[in-house]
């Protein structure tokens, strides 16, 4: 899972005014999916879908209560499962996008929501989401992701909440509370994972990311060195399996053949068995024909006589 926070700037995601700018560039797949008779999906939030752009630009543009000119009024961010993620969410453009809403519902908002260290809700969280399909610059075959937009303000346009403050979970000063985004990412991670029981490997994880990333080169060598070793557990494991089901069919083979043997050699027993009454009982008959012969022969010539 990749999640990302978009920088600032001066172009689309100049977040110190409106919306407007932003969310009309999120509608730009639609037009190209409509162009091709492909289904589309239009914004939602915590409770609804099927919600309107002007709904979106109005609802943020006037939860701005107390900011300045300058301050930051939303953030963009973008959350982009990888391939393998995206199989176990559905194996439909439909599934897919009814998994990543829930997602974001039921994982991703809450723990946004309480790594502010303010005893927050997913309910306080004013969001929009749009659900994209594609990548100009990607390869892969799958490529659904998430946009995010985020009102600087809670719900209540009360409190200010700022996902790029360098402050983690501070008790004094003017800022308390503060984020901390490697949590947040561990936590969607591992939420992520419970959520649709996706057996994560360790390469894939963000630990091990940020670890090859931004680790010393001892703890590089020390990650890559555990990542090998599980790999080869998992062959060895894959190798034992393989060999017992191999011993398994040329036993169930091998057992299959001496029951078909004992039942043929069985069988031919009992074939024999009668073929043997049935010759016995020839001869039998043939032995008592001989002898009326004989006897009958006798008495002709006692006439003779």
């Amino acid at each position: 899972m990749h999640i990302d926070f978009a920088s600032p700037s001066n172009g689309t995601y100049n977040n110190s005014g409106s919306c407007r700018q932003l969310a009309n560039y999120l509608e730009h797949e639609d037009l190209e999916r409509m162009e091709k008779g492909i289904y589309t999906e239009d914004f939602f939030n915590l409770s609804d879908d099927n919600i309107y752009k002007s709904t979106v630009i109005k609802a943020l543009d006037s939860n701005i209560g107390q900011l300045l000119k300058t301050d930051a009024k939303f953030y963009a961010i973008h959350v982009s499962p990888s391939e393998n993620e995206l199989r176990t969410m559905g194996n439909t453009e439909q599934e897919q996008t009814k998994a990543m809403k829930r997602y974001i519902r039921e994982v991703f908002i809450p723990e946004y929501a309480k790594n502010f260290n303010k005893e927050l809700s997913a309910t306080n969280i004013k969001f929009y989401g749009k659900i994209h399909f594609d990548r100009s610059r990607s390869d892969n075959e799958l490529n659904m992701h998430c946009h995010l937009i985020i009102s600087r303000k809670d719900q209540a346009n009360k409190k200010k909440l700022s996902p790029l403050t360098n402050h983690k979970n501070t008790k004094k000063g003017t800022v308390t509370g503060g984020f901390d985004r490697i949590n947040l990412f561990q936590q969607v991670e591992q939420g992520f994972d419970k959520l649709f029981g996706y057996d994560r490997q360790q390469s894939e994880s963000f630990d091990y990311h940020n670890t090859i990333k931004n680790g010393s080169i001892s703890e590089q060598l020390e990650l890559q060195n555990q990542n090998f070793t599980g790999e080869k557990k998992r062959e060895r494991f894959q190798s034992s399996e393989n060999e017992n089901t191999i011993s398994y069919n040329f036993e169930s083979k091998m057992e299959s053949k001496h029951y078909f043997n004992q039942q043929n050699n069985s069988s031919g027993n009992s074939l024999l068995s009668i073929f043997s009454l049935e010759d016995t009982n020839n001869n039998a008959t043939l032995a008592k024909e001989l002898q009326a012969q004989k006897r009958k022969k006798r008495k002709q010539r006692g006439r003779k006589l």
